[in-house]
């Protein structure tokens, strides 16, 4: 973590039971033990809420990503509406209407002539 290396921890050791002395040096060792520990639990629990934080704004951001492309793609659907296009309905043409059935006891119709679209009406 620190770099400290086999010999650093020696030499401190030693450092210390020169000053503390053999009476008071296991209640130091253990009392700096604790203290390590803690230290090194509440370093672990902040940095797993960090990186939990971390995790859960990154799920944050995804799902509003997700929410504005949908929202997009329903923004593009509402605004181009793809239609399919339309079918004809089976209605026969005016060519392909069956003839009226003429009744036995009916007088005689008198002929019809339909102009043809593409020339203008006769006037009588």
């Amino acid at each position: 973590m620190f770099g400290i290396s086999f010999s650093e921890l020696l030499l401190v050791g030693l450092v210390a039971l020169l000053v503390l002395g053999p009476e008071r040096l296991p209640g130091a060792a253990r009392t700096a033990g604790l203290w390590i520990g803690r230290l090194k639990r509440s370093f672990n629990s902040i940095k797993m809420e960090v990186e939990r934080e971390i995790g859960a704004d990154d799920i944050r951001r995804q799902l509003h990503n997700e929410h504005i492309l949908q929202m997009e793609q329903e923004a593009k659907r509402i605004l181009n509406p793809q239609t399919p296009p339309a079918q004809p309905v089976n209605t026969p043409a005016a060519s392909e209407t069956p003839a009226p059935v003429a009744d036995a006891n009916a007088a005689p119709a008198a002929p019809t002539t339909t102009p043809e679209p593409h020339q203008p009406p006769r006037a009588p």
